[in-house]
């Protein structure tokens, strides 16, 4: 059965030169959650978005979060529960509980403390606006993550260069085991 990755977006989504978006242009079996008011990241009403885009999502599903998506993703699994839910790559979540978080952000608290129920990647950098590396440890260790810390990042969006990025793809592939499967259009370039 082939597994279908979804790609989680957060606040303001991710725009055409994002690595989420390229991931999304080159592979057939990675599609994009897609919220109601990018501009407003309601807890619940992204979570429940989330969950009505993996309860209508055949076969076996890996979650990629970016931001604010990768929060969502960790709020929907301390109240959901799906077995095709396989696995999960956390990329740079934002520390919403911070006192210096944008106020746009802020109404997506609390983070959660709960361990997650199936395997997750938190991926950081050393140097995100959005996220302490301390924080970051402390996420990975309450939600049982594994952690990789990627030097002088930024909040790996496209403002700090993550355009097309291989090496993410590969640490999605890697850690879940599953692959990502190149559409036609890109096979015949």
């Amino acid at each position: 059965m082939e597994t279908s990755f979804l790609i989680v977006p957060g606040y303001t989504n991710s725009g055409p030169e994002h690595w989420q978006s390229y991931i999304e242009r080159k592979y057939s079996n990675v599609s994009r959650v897609v919220q109601d008011d990018w501009n407003t990241p309601d807890k619940e009403t992204w979570v429940a978005c989330l969950d009505a885009f993996i309860k209508q999502t055949p076969g076996n599903i890996v979650l990629v979060g970016h931001s604010c998506g990768a929060v969502a993703v960790a709020q929907w699994a301390s109240l959901y529960s799906e077995q095709r839910v396989k696995a999960a790559v956390l990329v740079a979540p934002a520390d919403v509980d911070s006192a210096t978080a944008l106020e746009e952000i802020r109404q997506q608290r609390p983070l959660p403390a709960q361990r997650i129920a199936f395997p997750t990647l938190l991926i950081c950098s050393d140097n995100d606006e959005h996220l302490s590396l301390d924080k970051a440890h402390t996420l990975a260790a309450a939600w049982g993550s594994e952690i990789t810390v990627i030097s002088k990042a930024g909040h790996m969006n496209t403002a700090a260069g993550y355009g097309e990025w291989i090496a993410g793809e590969e640490m999605i592939e890697n850690f879940t085991g599953e692959k990502l499967i190149e559409s036609r259009a890109t096979l015949c370039n």
